[in-house]
């Protein structure tokens, strides 16, 4: 007896989803997102503030975005994601219903329920998709690990950190001014 076929998503079915139901598709298959904790939301707060500012006091061209916000990382109808912070260098790549291509620096925040899918799953789909940098913001361990895609570099920080951005020359987060 043959196993059952997996069934496969489209954007379509993202579409499709009742009001207020969050998901992401990657590689055709849903995954739905909880709510974001109150901490989750001030890290967010905290971080699209300062890199805002600084895109802003700098005259930057490059666009930074909270999540929701659609990301499509490839042409086919399958991956659809919403990190929480995505900075979009190329203007090109922004329509009205979101990025079409790889953001150029991802920060996603860990939740319980979103450990292995960010540590993993996404840290492999946001680096084959072109993007430059991912953060991963980690709460329960204090931590963010900083991947830059283009110099193959990885580094790990505490909280207690000051961090530099890899896509700008002088841009640095001091996550222990955070008020958290």
């Amino acid at each position: 007896m043959p196993l059952p076929k997996e069934q496969i998503y489209t954007i379509e079915d993202i579409y499709a989803l009742p009001e207020g139901e969050r998901a992401e598709l990657i590689d055709g298959r849903i995954y739905y997102m909880a709510p974001p904790t109150r901490k989750h939301q001030q890290i967010c707060v905290e971080l699209i503030t300062t890199i805002n500012n600084y895109i802003k006091s700098n005259n930057g061209s490059c666009e930074p975005y909270i999540a929701p916000f659609a990301v499509y990382l490839d042409e086919n109808t399958n991956t659809y994601v919403e990190p929480d912070i995505s900075v979009i260098c190329d203007k090109n790549k922004l329509g009205d219903k979101g990025c079409n291509g790889a953001p150029d620096w991802i920060i996603e925040i860990v939740s319980p329920g979103s450990r292995r899918m960010d540590y993993y799953t996404k840290l492999f789909k946001y680096r084959t998709a072109g993007v430059r940098e991912y953060w991963i913001v980690d709460p329960d361990k204090n931590r963010v690990m900083v991947y830059n895609f283009e110099s193959e570099d990885t580094f790990e920080y505490l909280f207690s950190d000051t961090i530099k951005a890899g896509i700008y020359e002088d841009l640095y987060i001091d996550f222990s001014k955070f008020n958290l």
